[in-house]
């Protein structure tokens, strides 16, 4: 059954200091968000430890975990027990020398949906990705495509609705949006680490945050779909996490958003009906010149 309005809530927390403190302060956000009404519920990126990308260190491996694994069993159960969908962001250890920066959707029924695994992958100041993250993989065909099997931008479907998330650096890639909202998405999401450099904010800060906000509102309006991105909080190191998680219709406008410095819950009701509205009027898809994209596939066109 396909829910004409969703409820959708996001996550944003700080870094609680360990693995444990971090899951019991997602249980208790995720619990208040079920307890108004919310359906589907998403985290933010690495949610359960601290950002650790900041340096190149192999002992930020061991903060990993296999899926299924203790974190994602013990959101399992609040799953199942809330029967809500809970989106779950998790270092992951897929096998020795194998890990990703990875999205583990949790059913309603406490099933896994789905698994992505992060696709760009960045490397800058500070967020030295590169060093612990596998790019996740693509290229299989759709028909082998499952919940054990993810496929670049798989849309992974729930209860309640069909995701497509990305993480945090997919967020700027129109391409990626286009494809998760092509494979019949109804909601992306985005859960994020980003904040301002210290030696920074002062000179690029607002100007990071409009640019972060606005590329996932032309995600929105681009595909005629709702956008989410939990983001988290709190200084870490040298960087500030931002904040500011919010949700957009399709029409791009803000519908819910956070502020810079608070953890809380962001939450808003997404009408899924009303995207047949913006896409018959902004008909985006319709008018698609599918015959002439073939150089998209190309690095630089030269």
């Amino acid at each position: 059954m396909k829910f004409p309005k969703v409820q959708l809530a996001l996550v944003q927390m700080r870094d609680a200091g360990s693995k444990t403190a971090s899951i019991a302060a997602a249980t208790t956000w995720i619990e208040r968000a079920a307890a108004e009404g919310a359906q589907v519920i998403c985290l933010q990126e690495l949610f359960a430890t601290c950002y650790p990308c900041q340096a190149e260190d192999h002992t930020m491996f061991d903060l990993a975990e296999s899926i299924p694994g203790p974190t994602t069993d013990a959101l399992a159960e609040l799953a199942r027990r809330l029967e809500v969908v809970i989106v779950c962001p998790m270092f992951e250890k897929r096998a020795a020398g194998v890990y990703h920066n990875t999205v583990a959707v949790l059913d309603a029924d406490g099933t896994i949906a789905g698994i992505y695994r992060k696709m760009h992958i960045p490397d800058d100041p500070l967020y030295y990705e590169k060093f612990y993250f596998t790019p996740g993989d693509a290229g299989q065909p759709r028909a082998s495509v499952g919940p054990d099997k993810p496929n670049g931008f798989n849309v992974i479907s729930t209860r309640y609705a069909k995701l497509g998330v990305g993480i945090c650096w997919d967020q700027w890639y129109p391409e990626a949006a286009r494809l998760f909202a092509l494979a019949g998405a109804d909601i992306l999401l985005y859960p994020t680490a980003i904040g301002w450099i210290d030696e920074e904010k002062e000179e690029f800060g607002a100007g990071q945050l409009d640019a972060w906000m606005t590329s996932m509102r032309a995600h929105a309006i681009a595909n005629g779909i709702f956008v989410g991105a939990p983001n988290r909080v709190g200084i870490e190191g040298r960087v500030e996490f931002w904040g500011n998680s919010f949700i957009v219709s399709p029409r791009g406008e803000v519908i819910a958003k956070a502020n810079s410095a608070d953890d809380g819950i962001v939450t808003a009701e997404c009408s899924l009906e009303e995207m047949d509205v913006v896409r018959t009027h902004w008909p985006f898809l319709r008018d698609r010149r599918v015959d002439a994209y073939s150089d998209l596939t190309r690095r630089f066109i030269d």
